[in-house]
């Protein structure tokens, strides 16, 4: 306590004694002063009678005070007042020496707290609290959310997405108020929340809050007469008490001397206030704690115990508790806590942080131009969100104006302003030679990486002395020094300013050059370490430091570094990175993205190519990716201006996907102070008016842009989306496909209603336009956004494919669709129209357009009722009309899809006559359709006339019998270029079956594929079957899916499979249950045939037997077999050494398909050793879903080195992380490899030699 408030207290003191005795009588004063010659206190001495027989009430206090001091001569006075029976002075001096000590303790806290000194103040330089603080946006947050990135990054997102919901704000004065959403039970009294967790990412102002709090509180602003006392507790330092301690040494800890009244201070202890700042700072555990309570506030405990009880309630139930953490914390915190409100600091929002940059520069016109820039430049905007951050682009910015520099100098990167900075303070502030400073930044960049590998933010003097650090010196430059006052027994702790500031020095530790060759070779492997933890998952605590890295290696930050610092940038270092970047694009572009922590890796290496700023290696990295793909991911400015940039850098990537993502908007947007209600509904609609499309103009449009696919799936957007995608495609030239699927045109951000799909029209009819197909299913086009669509067919003279699925534009919007595809300029090639609610009063525009349109060869109308007649209304059936313009001789479809349309047997009349008149016509797919076997009768018909040209006939689920099969069977003999029949999925029984094979062995029959899976074959069956296999000619694959009863047939079927003029190349006998006993017979196809080429036993139990004994077929000399298809067949890893013992036997297999076998795992071993056989001629190996552990992976390494005849190895959906994927490209680049290796659907991790 200083000498000024000591007097202060000593004063107080004096006046409220001097009071008390006033009120006494006379009589009672003589009484008082009696008692006090004799009174015993604490073994005390007593004042000598003398002085005090004629002293008056002045005199009586003057030498009460100087025989007892200030500390307990109150205490003497009351426990006089009780020793005669004056209880009611002795309850009225206790409840003054009560209020005076509270007095006493708000003086000293706003002594305490009314000034803080700034980050980068020098000695002497202090900043009032409260000219500096700034308002914070807080809200309510119940979720208990876990922030996985790093929370200075986070923020921004998470700050834009509450806003985007219009969430609720709250204020610090407010947050002890009673929750009216939480209380609303009737019986229930609605009580005061005790708890509140306030949680926000680092750096975004929660201690500055919580120091506001305590200072307002003390100088009556906040929660006046609500708490007697406010008690601020860091857990920085009580990680740092390393003795036992309690409730009442916290709090005597925070009071102005040794001497507080503490049994006064919990005598209410629903009058305190407990701030527990910090708590995902902790480094105890808590969570051993629930058998320790203790009740008593006196008691001592560890210091884990004492913060796990207040938390817990254990002790001092009653008091109120407001503790700050940040996300990542959560979860841990709330097992703690009893019926805690969460809130949230979002930061600043724009109004705040303009508030903040005019409490930041004394110069209002400085302050304006300084605020001015930074809302032109997107990136530095949204990062100043955050308080630090935005301190620092302040700090930056004043000091380049002292200096009369321009603004501009500043580069948008992270990476830059941390520079920028770090640079200014060692000019300005160091007082060290260079050769010191150099030295010492080594040390403090080596505290720095050790920190953040070890996870420390608060280093103790035995840390400093450790790296050699000079205290004093260090002070003044990056390092935070905490002084720990009463029982906090280390008497002092030093911090980096903020924990992105000790990830920056740590990133610079590995660019600044040792001066010894050890050292170099040490930092190079550190590195390596960095890099390959920072692929594995978690990692998350390495992804600013990864990020600082790349920004440093920046040839404009090497030079920096080296002229500014007095260093040399590690070459070794940036060679090391720069074939990082290279394996782990590889490794990213072949992942499939659809976990979340992929993509986010994905979207991480995007942030650390953005911070190097260097077009060569952009490009080099870029060039990896052939597609991008992102879904179900909240877009930040930061993260779209990030993926904008590797965009102007993509020459071979070919397609960007991003699906179900949105945008994250920022306050500046949408203003909601002082609104009316119809200028926040206008907000809402601004809203959508920071797309992500439009952020990524400049980089679509940008020259180097080789993007050919663009797809935006369900993102919601809007208006201002569509004018933004309208200038993309009127300025590039390189896109061919355009997929918009599941965004609404009539959503409430369309306003007027359908004008997105108008503007979206004007880029597709913009000569430079290049599009060729067009994806706009379930995108809720009306009948009228079809006269737009109808204006394109017949301007784009590029448009081939057009797919409008799942809309509901109905037959009115066909019709004027329809006068587009009959202009003689319509280049349209292929048209979808499924799920679009069509009825047959559309068929006849439809027709038209079949008989005029000369460039339409495929259509697809499947899902709509056009077979229904409203025989009142309509002379002619949908079928009907449609027939009309299939058989006009002008017409050129070829490929007609009439699947699931209720078309019945009458229609099918219609029909037969497009097939004996069409000469384009070459696939009809009616399946779905109940034709029955009437309808099959007269399309039989169709198909039977010379001039028939169809080769392809769909036939699957339309309620088929044997009935039918003689007039198919018919159609076999006579048909000269049906090629292809699918009549899946009907109940042919054995007679119809028997008819079809009848066809089927005629000598004039050329089918090629006949598919009769889930047809119900049965034993009995396979011997027409094996007598077709044994005489046609042009029979090459046979489907027979799904048939489980054909069991025993097997062996017949076999027996034609290996007779000499059997021609078939491809049986599939997936889901077909047979045993292990008829592998037999398939072995001896296999080591007998001569033309089967592929063997599909999907889903079949085989068996180890079974395995064992179609492996000896195999291994047989005489076996030509290329593709065996084993998945999902229940193989064991026994299985493998029969497997195994084939690949390096056989010499014509060339693929093996072994997916979804989960029980191969040890078997794989196997495999590879044989993989390895220089006999082995596999080109082809499927191992996905089989759930490999990470040992069984590298298995396949060796393979690598060894077998060069294998080309593609298939290991989709067996979790490969990009650790493993980095190490596969490493060795295939290695070796000089060729060999993909597919993760996803779409993608292949490939070494490609140059």
């Amino acid at each position: 306590m200083n000498r000024k408030m000591m007097a202060n207290t000593s004063s107080k003191i004096s006046d409220l004694l001097l009071r008390s005795l006033d009120e006494l009588s006379q009589e009672n004063f003589k009484r008082f002063k009696d008692k006090l010659s004799f009174v015993d206190f604490d073994g005390r001495d007593n004042i000598p009678h003398g002085p005090l027989e004629n002293a008056d009430k002045i005199d009586t206090k003057n030498l009460l005070m100087k025989f007892y001091g200030d500390d307990i001569v109150l205490d003497v006075a009351i426990a006089v007042f009780n020793q005669i029976n004056l209880r009611d002075f002795a309850a009225k001096l206790t409840e003054g020496k009560r209020k005076d000590y509270r007095m006493t303790y708000r003086e000293h806290i706003q002594e305490e707290y009314q000034f803080m000194e700034d980050r980068n103040a020098r000695l002497g330089e202090w900043v009032s609290l409260n000219s500096r603080y700034t308002q914070l946006l807080i809200v309510k947050e119940y979720r208990h959310w876990e922030a996985k990135q790093h929370e200075i990054m986070a923020t921004g997102r998470r700050h834009a997405e509450i806003l985007a919901k219009t969430a609720t704000s709250i204020t610090i004065e407010t947050l002890f108020d009673i929750d009216e959403q939480t209380n609303t039970t009737p019986l229930v009294s609605k009580q005061p929340v005790q708890t509140i967790v306030l949680q926000g990412a680092a750096g975004i102002g929660k201690t500055m809050t919580v120091r506001k709090i305590m200072l307002d509180w003390a100088s009556g602003k906040m929660y006046p007469g609500r708490f007697d006392y406010v008690f601020y507790i860091s857990c920085r330092e009580m990680n740092l008490c390393t003795r036992q301690t309690s409730v009442a040494d916290l709090i005597v800890n925070s009071c102005p001397d040794r001497n507080a009244p503490i049994k006064d201070i919990l005598m209410d202890p629903e009058k305190l206030l407990f701030i527990i700042d910090g708590f995902d700072e902790l480094k105890f555990s808590l969570d051993q704690q629930t058998s320790c309570g203790c009740t008593d506030p006196s008691e001592k405990q560890p210091v884990e115990l004492i913060l796990g009880n207040l938390l817990r309630k254990k002790v001092l139930s009653k008091s109120f508790l407001l503790i700050t953490t940040r996300p990542t914390a959560l979860e841990k915190l709330h097992h703690c806590l009893k019926f805690p409100r969460y809130a949230e600091i979002l930061g600043f929002s724009e109004e705040d942080r303009e508030e903040y940059f005019h409490k930041f520069f004394d110069d209002k016109k400085q302050a304006a131009q300084a605020f001015g820039f930074v809302m032109e430049n997107e990136i530095l905007f949204t990062m100043c969100f955050v308080p630090i951050v935005c301190w620092i682009i302040c700090t930056v910015m004043k000091q380049q104006m002292e200096r009369g520099e321009s603004l501009t100098q500043i580069s948008e990167t992270t990476t830059a302003v941390y520079m920028y900075f770090l640079s200014s303070l060692l000019k300005d502030h160091s007082c060290m030679s260079k050769l010191s400073r150099e030295i010492s930044l080594r040390k403090l960049c080596s505290l720095a990486r050790d920190g953040v590998w070890q996870k420390i933010i608060l280093f103790e003097e035995d840390d400093i002395q450790k790296h050699g650090l000079d205290v004093s010196n260090i002070q003044s430059l990056f390092l935070n020094k905490s002084i720990f006052h009463k029982n906090i027994y280390c008497e002092h702790a030093y911090s980096f300013i903020h924990l992105s500031f000790q990830e920056f020095f740590a990133a610079l530790f590995y660019v600044l050059e040792g001066r010894e060759e050890t050292v170099k070779e040490l930092v190079v492997e550190d590195v390596s370490k960095l890099l390959q933890s920072y692929e594995e998952p978690g990692s998350g605590y390495l992804m600013l430091t990864v990020r600082f890295l790349f920004g440093l290696l920046n040839i404009d930050r090497m030079k920096e570094i080296e002229k500014r610092l007095g260093y040399t940038a590690s070459l070794e270092t940036k060679s090391k990175l720069l074939n990082w970047i290279e394996e782990v694009s590889v490794a990213l572009a072949a992942q499939s993205n659809k976990d979340l922590a992929e993509m986010r890796f994905h979207l991480e290496l995007f942030h650390c190519l953005f911070e190097i700023q260097e077009e060569e290696i952009v490009t080099r990295a870029m060039d990896c990716f052939t597609c991008v793909q992102v879904s179900r991911t909240g877009f930040s400015k930061m993260m779209v201006a990030t993926l904008s940039f590797c965009l102007k850098n993509c020459r071979r990537m070919q397609s960007l996907v991003l699906s179900f993502c949105s945008s994250q908007i920022t306050a500046r947007e949408r203003r909601s102070r002082n609104q009316t209600m119809a200028q926040l509904d206008k907000a809402e609609d601004d809203h959508h008016s920071n797309s992500i499309i439009k952020g990524l103009v400049g980089g679509l449009t940008h020259p180097n842009c080789k993007v050919q696919k663009l797809g935006f799936l369900w993102c919601g957007l809007s208006y201002e989306d569509y004018r933004n995608l309208s200038s993309i495609l009127r300025a590039n030239r390189v896109v061919t496909e355009l997929d918009l699927r599941g965004n609404s045109f009539r959503s409430f951000s369309m306003k007027p209603s359908g004008e997105g799909l108008r503007l979206l029209c004007e880029g597709l009819k913009h000569s430079n336009c290049m599009v060729q197909k067009l994806v706009l299913t379930n995108c809720c086009i009306s009948s009228a956004d079809c006269k737009h669509l109808a204006s394109v067919l017949h301007t784009n003279q590029y448009l081939k494919e057009l797919d409008l699925r799942g809309n509901e534009q109905g037959d009115s919007g066909v019709q004027l669709l329809c006068e587009g595809l009959k202009h003689p300029d319509c280049k349209l090639q292929k048209l979808v129209l499924s799920y679009c609610s069509l009825t047959e009063a559309c068929c006849k525009d439809i027709s038209d357009v079949l008989s005029t349109n000369q460039a339409l060869r495929e259509l697809d109308l499947e899902r709509n009722e056009l077979g229904i007649i409203k025989l009142l209304l309509m002379k002619y059936s949908g079928v009907q009309q449609l027939s009309e313009g299939l058989k006009h001789s002008s017409c050129k479809l070829e490929i007609l899809r009439l699947g699931y349309c209720h078309i019945m047997a009458y229609d099918c009349k219609y029909l037969a006559s497009v097939l004996s008149t069409s000469q384009n016509l070459k696939e009809l797919d009616l399946s779905g359709n109940e034709l029955g076997d009437s309808g099959v009768q007269m399309l039989c018909k169709g198909l039977k006339h010379p001039d028939c040209k169809l080769q392809k006939l769909g036939l699957s689920c339309c309620t088929l019998t044997a009935a039918c099969c003689g007039d198919l069977s018919a159609v076999l003999c006579t048909n000269q270029t049906l090629r292809e029949l699918d009549i899946t999925a009907n109940k042919l029984g054995d007679s119809g079956i028997h008819q079809l094979c009848e066809g089927l062995k005629h000598a004039t029959c050329k089918l090629g594929i006949l598919r009769l899976g889930y047809c119900g074959v049965t034993a009995s069956v396979c011997k027409y079957l094996a007598s077709v296999l044994s005489t046609n000619q042009t029979l090459e694959e046979l489907h027979l899916t799904g048939n489980q009863q054909i069991n025993s047939g097997l062996q017949l079927l076999c027996e034609g499979l290996k007779h000499p003029d059997c021609k078939l190349k491809k049986l599939v006998l997936s889901c077909c249950k047979f045993t292990a006993v008829y592998c037999g017979d398939l072995s001896s196809v296999l080591s007998t045939n001569q033309t089967l080429r592929e063997l599909n036993l999907k889903r079949c139990e085989l068996g180890d037997s079974g395995v064992q004994q179609l492996c000896e077929g195999l291994k047989h000399k005489t076996c030509k077999l290329k593709i065996l298809r084993l998945g999902y067949c229940g193989v064991t890893a026994s299985d493998c050494k029969y497997l195994a013992s084939v690949l390096s036997t056989n010499q014509t297999l060339e693929e093996l398909d072994l997916a979804g076998n989960k029980q191969i795992n040890s078997g794989l071993q196997l495999l590879c050793e044989e993989l390895k056989h220089p006999n082995c001629k596999l080109q082809r190996l499927g191992l996905s879903s089989c759930y490999f552990s990470d040992a069984s992976k590298k298995d396949l390494v060796p393979v690598f080195h060894t077998n060069h005849c294998l080309k593609e190895l298939d290991l989709r959906y067996n979790h490969l992380q990009v650790p493993l994927l980095t190490h596969f490209y490493k060795e295939l680049k290695c070796h000089r490899r060729n060999l993909k290796i597919r993760i996803s659907e779409s993608s292949f991790l490939q070494f490609q030699q140059e």
